[in-house]
């Protein structure tokens, strides 16, 4: 099953099929979508295609899980600017209340060619109606399909994306492994190396052996090194690895599960640097942060 950016962009355009007329204009639909936690779909539509927005909702609803949805549609040239042409009926309705209103207000202003035209095309029967609600109809799907599309082609991108940011923080992971053994040896022998100088500076070398001094120090060597031990959170931030590369596998709707998991990745990550003894680990704590918010940034877009 593929998986879905939130952006992508589309335009489809139906127009009627007249052997007669191949030049006849139609509409164009336009569907533009970025990233949302939730489905949220404007319309910007003429006033001709307004009744048309509870189904072309469903049609996307039907189509779509989650972005903010810009659909936007254009009736052609002859069908929104075009000049109407006012019918012999049209004319001499208009000519008779032109003459009443005159005989009842002689300083009336007579009719201007405008607004004569514009009167015969709101009193026009909306005869064409129903084919332009069938090719906005008509366009719509075949927008949405190409916007599907794009959609999947990010959502490609995407996922190259990501699995490079987990192969690194892997990568990362078995770094930092070896790190923590290396660290508690390192600070066995600054314990016994204070340990000695203390007890020399304090003259107590002879009231406790040397053999007492190092078990001291391996005590509280062992005592830091369980404050230091970052095994259970590169463990845990490995089995969060596992679950993001299955689900990138895998596909379909995980933009949700995909933003908890960074979550806690993100909680690993920290609690590492807090752990942190040494100059490498931070190190490492700090490259991970950034791959992360990296990944951050990517699952926004995913649904």
């Amino acid at each position: 099953m593929p998986v879905y950016s939130m952006t992508g962009f589309a335009s489809a355009a139906a127009a009627p099929r007249n052997e007669e007329v191949p030049t006849q204009p139609g509409v164009t639909v336009e569907l533009r979508s970025v990233n949302s936690r939730f489905l949220d779909i404007a319309f910007r539509l003429p006033d001709e295609l307004r009744h048309l927005e509870p189904a072309l909702r469903d049609l996307l609803v039907g189509g779509l899980k989650r972005g903010k949805v810009e659909v936007r549609a254009a009736l052609g040239r002859a069908a929104d600017e075009g000049l109407p042409q006012p019918s012999s009926e049209q004319l001499n309705r208009l000519a008779r209340m032109e003459s009443s209103v005159a005989a009842w207000l002689p300083k009336a202003k007579p009719l201007s060619v405008h607004e004569a035209l514009q009167w015969c095309r709101g009193s026009a029967a909306p005869t064409a109606a129903p084919q332009w609600d069938e090719l906005t109809l008509a366009a719509a799907r075949e927008g949405l399909t190409a916007l599907r599309e794009a959609r999947s082609r990010e959502g490609e991108r995407l996922v190259q994306i990501l699995m490079e940011r987990v192969h690194k923080l892997r990568e990362l992971a078995a770094q930092a492994e070896p790190q923590v053994p290396l660290v508690v040896k390192r600070q066995q022998e600054r314990f016994l190396e204070r340990w000695n100088e203390a007890l020399q500076s304090a003259g107590a070398g002879h009231a406790m052996t040397a053999e007492s001094a190092r078990e001291r120090a391996l005590s509280e060597a062992a005592a830091f090194a369980i404050r230091i031990d970052v095994a259970e959170e590169l463990s845990r931030l490995k089995a969060h690895l596992d679950e993001i590369e299955r689900l990138l596998t895998a596909g379909g709707e995980l933009g949700k599960r995909l933003d908890f998991l960074i979550q806690e990745l993100h909680r690993e990550a920290n609690t590492l640097g807090s752990k942190s003894a040494a100059l490498e680990l931070t190190g490492i704590s700090v490259e991970m942060k950034v791959l992360i918010e990296q990944m951050r940034e990517q699952v926004q877009n995913i649904e």
